[in-house]
């Protein structure tokens, strides 16, 4: 009886995991995906599939990975659903849609070639840099994320910033 309630108390609850990440996670995809629509769909996706597999979870510090990770891959897979077209085609469609989406200030210049720049990005320069600079997760929690190496994520963060800081100067 004393291991049922230890394991009950240690529960992940599906509305504190939505308290805890609704917010952090819809800017993330937002980030990924551009468009808020989209990234509403993508998050209610996200969601989902937390709730599906929230009782598998063992180890609650192993949450805010796993709970990015999911929210990566439902973009990935909504941007890749989305490629059908060229990939220049594919960044114009964006800016686009950048320019028009709602809470976009376009009279800051230089918020909007940074915005401009992040979508200049490929999708794993985009995904490192986000959950890097925006999210503050660490090379080991993006590393789980994404699969890659740290030696990987840290070249990929650092050609992100560069290009970044270059079309911001240009």
């Amino acid at each position: 009886m004393n291991i049922f309630l230890h394991k009950a108390a240690a529960a992940i609850s599906f509305e504190d995991v939505i308290k805890e990440f609704e917010q952090p996670l819809y800017w993330h995809i937002r980030r990924m995906v551009v468009d808020h629509d989209d990234a509403s769909d993508v998050l209610q996706e996200t969601f989902i599939r937390i709730y599906k597999g929230l009782d598998s979870l063992r180890d609650r510090d192993a949450l805010r990975g796993w709970v990015y990770k999911i929210a990566t891959n439902e973009s990935l897979r909504h941007l890749s659903r989305k490629r059908e077209m060229t990939l220049s085609e594919g960044s114009a469609a964006l800016m686009d849609r950048l320019e028009s989406s709602p809470g976009v200030d376009l009279s800051d210049g230089t918020a909007l070639r940074f915005q401009k720049a992040l979508l200049s990005l490929s999708p794993q320069q985009r995904t490192v840099f986000s959950l890097r600079y925006y999210d503050d997760l660490s090379y080991e929690e993006i590393a789980e994320v994404t699969g890659s190496t740290v030696n990987t994520l840290k070249v990929a963060y650092h050609n992100a910033k560069e290009k970044i800081k270059n079309a911001i100067l240009a």
